[in-house]
This record gives C-alpha cells, sequence and structure tokens, in this order.
C-alpha cells in the first residue's frame, strides 16, 4: 500500500531556482529508501517537503493520504506532530533537559507525556542507562539514537532522516545503521537522505535525484542486516 505519493512536483525558490522538476515518486509502507545525489540536486528540499517543513510550488504530494499542499499551519503541526518522525545531522536536544526529559518533550506536543513510555523508546534504542544524563554527558553516536527514540516516541509511520550519520564516527554509524535496520524489518518506513554509500547501501531501495528529476530507482539486496542493539552499547564520537 502506497503511503508516500507524488505527482508532478515542483519546488522553485526565488530567483528561478528550480530544486525539484516534475517529480514522480510512490513509496510504499514498510519500504526503506535512500535518496542520494551530488549537492544541489534536491534531496533535503525533498524530505523538507516531506516532513511539511516547506510547501510545494505545484504538483501533489500526498503522505498517509493527506495532500500536503493543501494544510493550513494547524494543521501541517499535526501532521508534523503525528505522521513523521524527524532525525537530522544535528541532534536538536535541549542542554537543560535529560535523555528522558527529551524524549518525553515529543509526547508534550503530541498528547501527554509518559515517563514509563519514553524510558521504553531509549531501551530500544539500546540507551535506557542513561535516561537521566544530560545531553552532554553522551556521545555523538548516542545523541543521535536519543533522537532516534524521540522521532519515534509517537508512533508516526513515516521516519525522515537526512545525513543521520554525518558527524558520526565508523563506530557509532554502524549502532545507528544496525537500528535503522531493526525498525525495518519492525515495519516502519524509512526515507534516509544521505551522500555515504555505506549508508545508502544498506537500504533496499535507492533513489538518485539529479537537476530535481529522478535520474534512477534501483531496488538493491541491503549490505547490511538487522541486529539488536544491545543494552550498554556506546563508542565514541
Amino acid at each position: 500500500m502506497a503511503l508516500v505519493e507524488i505527482e508532478n512536483l515542483r519546488k522553485v525558490y526565488p530567483g528561478s531556482v528550480v530544486a525539484l522538476a516534475d517529480l514522480m515518486l510512490v513509496v510504499e509502507e514498510g519500504e526503506w529508501v535512500a535518496i542520494t545525489g551530488p549537492s544541489g540536486s534536491g534531496k533535503s528540499t525533498l524530505l523538507h517537503l516531506l516532513a511539511a517543513m516547506d510547501r510545494p510550488t505545484s504538483g501533489a504530494l500526498c503522505v498517509a493520504g493527506l495532500d500536503l499542499g493543501a494544510l493550513g499551519p494547524r494543521e501541517r503541526a499535526r501532521y508534523r506532530r503525528e505522521t513523521v518522525g524527524l532525525v537530522f545531522q544535528q541532534y536538536h536536544v535541549i542542554p537543560y533537559l535529560t535523555v528522558l526529559e527529551n524524549v518525553m518533550l515529543a509526547q508534550y506536543y503530541h498528547s501527554m507525556p509518559d515517563a514509563v513510555e519514553a524510558q521504553t523508546a531509549l531501551e530500544k534504542v539500546g540507551l535506557g542507562y542513561l535516561a537521566r544524563r544530560l545531553p552532554s554527558q553522551l556521545s555523538g553516536g548516542e545523541l543521535q539514537r536519543v533522537c532516534i527514540a524521540r522521532a519515534l516516541i509517537n508512533h508516526p509511520p513515516l521516519l525522515l532522516a537526512d545525513e543521520p550519520t554525518g558527524n558520526l564516527d565508523a563506530a557509532n554509524e554502524e549502532i545507528v545503521l544496525d537500528l535503522f535496520d531493526t525498525l525495518h524489518a519492525a515495519g516502519h518506513t524509512l526515507v534516509v537522505v544521505t551522500h555515504d554509500e555505506s549508508v545508502a547501501g544498506r537500504a533496499h531501495r535507492r533513489l538518485r535525484l539529479e537537476h530535481g528529476a529522478l535520474a534512477s530507482d534501483v531496488r538493491q539486496t541491503p549490505a547490511g542486516a538487522a541486529r539488536q542493539i544491545p543494552a550498554g552499547a556506546s563508542a565514541g564520537g
């Protein structure tokens, strides 16, 4: 069943800069899709549109049956709370809140904070034992896993990630990618923007954008296999 449906999608910035040009794309529920391409090809623009952080210039962009271009401000905010989980290269954590409180913050904007549920989310990414720490006490890889727990706490049908391993060393990149493997095996839909071949190789479908258009769409056998992250797993980075 289609979760994302895109038809003739265009995004033009001031100065007649065409970021996306009549893009056509369907993403099925449960797919792990890597979006690749050179700088300026429209990768991050597409992700921002899928996150309802920007509006298309023209064309249709539907996620879970919602026409994102037709949503008003309140509907767009609700969509971001309920339909998508966002993971970025920068962690966007609140430095004076504990790890647990940073995860609960996403719950606050969705419904009601639930410390037990937030603790469970941290345990799923192997960080339950760090719940009472401050972000400054965590490594980069641990912070990224906190962000994944926060993105998933409201059970969104779509997880969007923009260069999620860009700030990580090789050991932490492997931990995060193993977590993505596990999430995909559990039925989550992932759309990951990356320039890293090792990240793209873990996806089951690879899209390449060039000049705002779809240059290739390849189904592939992923390079990695799902592995459970052990509690207490940590590496520098």
